[in-house]
């Protein structure tokens, strides 16, 4: 939540995290909570990130879920559509924050629909853990999980092509099920511009050869259209699927979240303003240094999210500038990002996840990208060699970061920018200012 207040009775603004208060001096004080640490910026170094809005987080999860099946945007209660012999298929976002009290409510839910355990199956992505299992209740141990494997082709089925000419496999098990319900982490992602609505469904849950090609044409930081040709064809592969029922996640910091949304497609447009009200940030200028932070559980928190992290700083740093990374995990290395240990050259680095397409080649290729555009800082539970390894410097404490902040001349701070979609935005005020100051100069030199 943001609330601005300014000393002598003028406004001010405060995050949390980072709170930002502007005293009567000439400086920024940001204070950094999780990480017991504050950094005082020069205010003419400072640059503002600003966000259309930032909703509170939702007290009560178990109670909101309920509304959002109950009460869904613009369709009937999902009671109405299920029948106690369904098979459902519950397909798992598993970076849902919460999700073992959401799944423990949206089994009950369907218990009181009358749909026995042995009839309902959980199914994640390939390469999920799903951790999510231990905090499943005792009356709910028969519920069946499984893990998606796009290799097998005993385990997909032919669903129908696309309007333009795809033939779509999807996993067996969903294809057979009676009623699909999708929970969704909504959020904005580095390769695939919006994920949400049915993206857990599509490349996700096809066959290797489809996963791999959507891959292979995705561009990275590029700002999403409105609808995207992976959005538009997840959608058209949902409703040939047979309009499954949406479970719509919009986070908010750390761990909360902010919005549960139930619905079909005729949702995802509303969730979408939503997660672009709370997550694209933009800022009037690249800054010479950019602060990110992700705060919440550090056992969330992959490599992954920090490199989507970095690559949020990256849109916005100066070429040649600084990102300064905090987090408390300390992740497991894949082997494309081991691959980089390799190597004191990132372009060698990047011919090596080509080459070898490890399981995180993504995850690679967007650390990469934000270590050839700036210098990386990084503080973590990662051992200090590890992350020289990696393309970046190792900062033991946070408390370093004033130093990094001292000398720039331009800084700006992105708590949780794993989540964001960072832009640099020019207002028309500014672009005429700049064109005068222009104008000005060439007069001078004249």
């Amino acid at each position: 939540m943001v609330r601005l207040r300014r000393a002598g009775g003028a406004a001010s603004c405060e995050a949390v995290p980072p709170v930002c208060r502007f005293g009567a001096r000439s400086f920024v004080k940001l204070i950094l909570p999780p990480f017991d640490a504050t950094v005082e910026v020069r205010d003419d170094a400072y640059v503002a990130a600003h966000r259309a809005s930032e909703a509170a987080a939702i007290g009560n999860l178990a109670h909101a879920l309920r509304a959002a099946l109950d009460v869904p945007l613009d369709f009937p209660s999902l009671k109405r559509a299920l029948t106690p012999d369904d098979r459902i298929v519950l397909v798992v976002d598993d970076r849902t924050p919460s999700l073992g009290e959401l799944l423990r409510e949206m089994l009950n839910y369907l218990g009181e629909a009358g749909i026995v355990p042995e009839n309902i199956t959980l199914l994640s992505p390939a390469g999920s853990r799903q951790p999510w299992v231990d905090d499943l209740p005792d009356a709910w141990q028969d519920v069946r999980t499984e893990i998606h494997d796009p290799t097998d082709r005993r385990r997909l089925s032919y669903l129908a092509s696309t309007r333009h000419g795809r033939r779509v496999y999807l996993n067996r098990t969903l294809i057979d099920a009676d009623q699909t319900v999708i929970l969704s982490d909504c959020r904005f992602d580095p390769q695939y511009g919006y994920l949400g609505g049915a993206a857990p469904l599509f490349p996700a849950l096809s066959d290797a050869a489809t996963i791999q090609q959507v891959e292979s044409v995705a561009e990275f930081g590029s700002m999403p259209d409105p609808i995207q040709p992976l959005e538009a064809e997840t959608q058209e592969v949902a409703w040939l699927l047979g309009a499954p029922f949406l479970i719509q996640i919009v986070e908010g910091a750390g761990d909360s979240i902010a919005h549960i949304v139930g619905g079909a497609a005729e949702s995802v447009p509303e969730v979408k303003r939503l997660c672009t009200q709370r997550w694209h940030v933009t800022v009037k200028q690249p800054a010479q240094t950019v602060v990110v932070s992700i705060t919440g559980d550090p056992g969330r928190q992959d490599f992954t999210t920090l490199a989507e992290a970095a690559s949020s700083a990256a849109n916005v740093v100066e070429p040649g500038g600084r990102i300064v990374i905090l987090s408390r995990a300390a992740p497991e290395l894949g082997d494309g990002m081991s691959l980089l240990r390799d190597t004191d050259s990132t372009a060698v680095a990047a011919r090596r996840v080509q080459e070898r397409q490890p399981a995180d080649r993504v995850t690679a290729r967007l650390w990469l990208n934000a270590a050839n555009k700036a210098s990386l800082y990084l503080l973590s539970g990662l051992d200090d060699g590890v992350v020289e390894e990696l393309f970046a410097t190792p900062l033991q404490q946070a408390r370093q970061v004033q130093r990094l902040v001292d000398a720039a001349g331009s800084c700006v701070f992105l708590p949780d920018a794993h989540k964001m979609l960072t832009e640099i935005k020019t207002t028309v005020h500014d672009s005429a200012t700049k064109r005068e100051k222009e104008h000005e100069h060439d007069y001078e030199e004249d």
